[in-house]
This record gives C-alpha cells, sequence and structure tokens, in this order.
C-alpha cells in the first residue's frame, strides 16, 4: 500500500455577493460578543452551477466576536438557481487580523481582503438530482467583508 496521498485541488464552484441588513445586537455572553446579520440579498454564479439569486430571510449570519476581534460566524444561507434547484448553505467561519485591521472592518471601512483572513468550511444540501454532487462534496470558502455586503467564494475540494 502506498503512504503518499494525493494533494486536495480546488475547484470554484460560485462566488456569492451577498448584501446586509443592520445587525441585531444581543451584547455580551459567556462565549463572547453575540449578533445576528441578516444576508438581505444577493446573486451568485459559477461554472458548475449556473446563476441565481440568495433568498432574503432564509439566510443570516450567527456570530461570535471574541475579544481580539475575531469573528466566528456560523453563516446559513438559501440559494435558489435560475432553474428552480434550491440550495441550502451552512459554513463555519473565521475572520481575523490586526487590531488596526478590525477595527477598521468593524467601523464599515473598505479594507483589502489581503489585510486580514476570513476563511470557511461549507456543507451545501439540495433535493435537485442534477445538484446531488454537492450534498457529498466538501467546500471550503475564501471571503471578504464589502462596505454594504459580504463576498464567499466556494470552492470543491478534490
Amino acid at each position: 500500500m502506498s503512504t503518499h496521498l494525493p494533494e486536495p485541488r480546488l475547484t470554484r464552484v460560485y462566488r456569492l455577493d451577498a448584501t446586509l441588513g443592520e445587525p441585531l445586537e444581543l451584547g455580551e455572553t459567556a462565549q463572547g460578543h453575540r449578533r445576528i446579520v441578516p444576508l438581505t440579498g444577493g446573486t451568485f454564479a459559477g461554472p458548475l452551477i449556473g446563476h441565481g439569486k440568495l433568498v432574503p430571510g432564509a439566510s443570516a449570519d450567527w456570530q461570535t466576536i471574541l475579544p481580539d476581534g475575531t469573528a466566528v460566524g456560523d453563516i446559513r444561507y438559501t440559494l435558489e438557481t435560475e432553474g428552480g434547484a434550491v440550495l441550502y448553505a451552512q459554513s463555519r467561519s473565521v475572520r481575523h487580523g490586526s487590531a488596526e485591521v478590525l477595527e477598521r472592518l468593524a467601523r464599515g471601512e473598505e479594507v483589502d481582503p489581503s489585510e486580514y483572513t476570513f476563511r470557511a468550511a461549507t456543507e451545501i444540501q439540495t433535493s435537485d438530482v442534477t445538484l446531488d454532487w454537492l450534498n457529498k462534496g466538501v467546500f471550503i470558502g475564501v471571503a471578504a467583508r464589502a462596505v454594504a455586503g459580504v463576498i464567499y467564494e466556494i470552492y470543491l475540494v478534490a
């Protein structure tokens, strides 16, 4: 038996440009500062699934902000393809960087994504038979905070 394992390859599945609503601040808890940030709309496109829209009212980021400014996200969103397929995505994310950069992000300033790290592990579910491969995939995401929204690029790990 060979002990050499294949290196993973990444294939971009889609890019989601989402708009954000006003956060609901829960305040300080034993786990950190909690807030819920609604994803209020947006569009996605990708070479393997086509394009479509984010479903508002069924999408939000349940965040925990740690004392050092790191944001840990539980992001759940619903997408609908132009063909009518509905996708449910859930990501566990972490966004961290220097104190100065995180303060700029907190103020809503535009910050170059190369100045901080924003990554996610994502699971996707669908009942659409043509997209059933999504149910079996392992996905990672690279993300960036924009002034009025957030951008997620989701990749299949092969």
